[in-house]
């Protein structure tokens, strides 16, 4: 094969991969999601959760990562996912995501794979998707048959951090008074 065969090739893997995600795809209850790949830090089985008082319920408090304090969000109280978990604690996980320079974790019932999907499988969010806001989901793909809703963490986590700014903004505003 020829250099110039050799770098087509590689231009045409470049040209596919454009049009192509990575996702983490995981369950909660009996559902699969994904996020961006790109988003992920690492999977990590659940420590030891040290709770915060006067946070929001889906907000399972702290935990202590390496020396690093990383918030960590039940997703399934986040997105008003009115599901029972279907597998073990033991299979639980936490995969923690970096948001605007800040670290957090979301607990999340068991991690799955790692997929590509191919941009143009990947369909607008729906009006209504299992209750989730449609404005926290980046689309639902396919995966071998079945759906696969996946979520915007960008959006859902920054809208969290939108509303405890303007908290503390209405708090300072408060103690002036």
């Amino acid at each position: 094969m020829s250099a110039q065969a050799d770098l087509q090739q590689v231009r045409d893997a470049k040209e596919q991969a454009k049009d192509r995600k990575q996702f983490v795809t995981f369950k909660i209850g009996s559902e699969d999601y994904g996020i961006l790949i790109q988003k992920v830090k690492e999977i990590i089985r659940p420590k030891r959760i040290t709770q915060v008082p006067n946070t929001d319920e889906y907000v399972l408090g702290v935990i202590n990562l390496r020396g690093q304090i990383v918030p960590v969000v039940n997703l399934k109280e986040k997105l008003n996912l009115d599901v029972q978990s279907i597998k073990s604690e033991e299979e639980e996980r936490i995969i923690t995501v970096e948001i605007d320079d800040a670290l957090i974790g979301i607990r999340v019932d068991e991690v799955n794979e790692v997929i590509w999907l191919d941009e143009e499988t990947i369909e607008p969010p729906p009006e209504v998707a299992g209750g989730i806001r449609q404005e926290y989901l980046r689309g639902v793909g396919r995966k071998e048959g079945e759906l696969l809703v996946l979520v915007d963490l960008e959006s859902l986590l920054a809208a969290e951090k939108e509303k405890e700014k303007a908290q503390t903004e209405e708090n300072t505003r408060e103690d002036k008074k």
